[in-house]
């Protein structure tokens, strides 16, 4: 029996070890969170928006033991702690969650998002929303106390373990319930590594990608730098040309300094100014009209600003109006397939807007999240290209009940107002 219990406190130890490292991996707001949540059941960032007042804290401290519903952790933050976690509240209420590596209920304000979560069985995220509409318009305090109350009548109504076996026998137990809520921190552990290698392989990809469009802009700067340099050139040539060079070189800084995929929507933003601007240099050195500043051509902004909209359908999908250029305009009232911009998936070539939705936001800096709503294509057009450029590429992950992305979530706090109203 010894050897047995030997045996599973180092099994057990093992387990944890992703945990902990991941746990010191943490930086910033998310990591002091943590930190402190691992002794005191309530922290308050002193810069959150909602914070509580030192009274209304202690209040929901005593309130976590008297209603019975810890282990329950809450933590508010103030909205910059998003940035941390990708910009997404879930995102940060998780990494809390899995630096703390203790099971139980997390929940965490975030700026003005809620967010709640349990590595067990208990519905926290539904608890959560129920607490946020029967609560809203008394405060952030009122909706804290509401959903611990909700919480610890869950517990009370369920049969949960209760404490050690009093025979005297639960040594072996102990250790095999230590291994058992090992389990839930290990998950986390691997799956936010998962997580950021597979964000690490399609940022590299993406920026690959992007690359593309860097080496055209700048193709085009040389091609007419001789003749902006020319006596004859016009001072307007010359502005537009040199802030076509200026974008440039902002673009080519912020593709250097990108670490995720949404930092891609800069480059691809500046990217389309620069082009705009060299499009524009080039009718003032002809002599011809600046022309509008459109949005660049869908099928490939490579091929410059758009010059008309042309009704096109995907495959499967229903005819849309979008934005093309000339070249391609010809080509669909031709009857033929237009120039898109192919992307290499799997061994296999597809246009980018199939290409999953860690190419969102590269397409967003070029057209903006709201580009032709309704087109049904794919993961992009289907999804991260019309709802929010590529932010839930990487929201699914396992665990505990609550911590799989969308399932994660009580709400929000109406986008930053904190007040009644008819907004559910």
């Amino acid at each position: 029996m010894r050897l047995l219990r030997t045996f599973l406190l180092l099994v057990c130890l093992s387990l944890l070890s992703p945990a902990l490292a991941v746990a010191q991996s943490s930086e910033g707001s998310l990591a002091r969170a943590a930190e402190a949540l691992r002794s005191d059941p309530v922290y308050v960032d002193p810069d959150a928006e909602r914070a509580l007042t030192s009274e209304d804290a202690q209040r929901l401290r005593d309130q976590i033991r008297s209603a019975k519903a810890g282990p329950i952790r809450v933590a508010i933050l103030p909205e910059r702690a998003k940035d941390e976690a990708g910009g997404d509240a879930s995102a940060a209420a998780r990494e809390i969650a899995e630096a703390v590596g203790e099971p139980g209920t997390y929940a965490v304000i975030v700026g003005s998002s809620f967010r709640a979560g349990e590595t067990g069985n208990l519905p926290a995220s539904q608890l959560a929303s129920e607490a946020l509409q029967a609560k809203r318009s008394d405060g952030t305090a009122a909706v804290l106390s509401d959903f611990v109350n909700r919480v610890g009548e869950a517990r009370r109504g369920g049969s949960s373990p209760g404490g050690r076996d009093p025979g005297g026998g639960g040594g072996g137990s102990g250790l095999f319930l230590l291994v058992l809520l090992a389990i839930p921190a290990v998950l986390f552990g691997l799956s936010r590594r998962r997580r950021r290698r597979q964000e690490r392989e399609d940022l590299a990809e993406v920026k690959e990608f992007a690359r593309d469009d860097l080496v055209a802009l700048g193709d085009d700067i040389r091609a007419l730098d001789l003749d902006v340099e020319m006596p004859s050139a016009s001072p307007e040539a010359k502005q537009h040309y040199g802030r076509s060079v200026e974008c440039y070189q902002a673009a080519d800084e912020a593709w250097d300094a990108a670490r995720r995929v949404e930092d891609m929507e800069r480059v691809s933003s500046l990217l389309e100014e620069g082009r705009y601007e060299m499009t524009a240099a080039k009718a003032a050195l002809a002599g011809d009209p600046i022309p509008e500043h459109r949005v660049p051509c869908f099928f490939d902004p490579r091929h410059g600003p758009s010059t008309t909209d042309a009704e096109w359908a995907p495959p499967g999908g229903s005819p849309r109006e979008v934005p093309v250029c000339a070249a391609d305009a010809q080509r669909i009232a031709d009857g033929y397939e237009p120039d898109a911009r192919q992307v290499a998936v799997g061994g296999q070539s597809m246009p980018y807007w199939n290409a999953g939705s860690a190419y969102g936001p590269w397409a967003g800096g070029f057209f903006g999240g709201g580009l032709l709503p309704g087109l049904f294509v794919g993961s992009m057009l289907g999804g991260a290209m019309f709802g929010g450029w590529g932010h839930d590429a990487y929201a699914s992950e396992p665990g505990g009940e609550g911590f799989d992305g969308g399932d994660f979530g009580g709400g929000d706090f109406g986008g930053g107002d904190f007040g009644g109203g008819g907004d559910f």
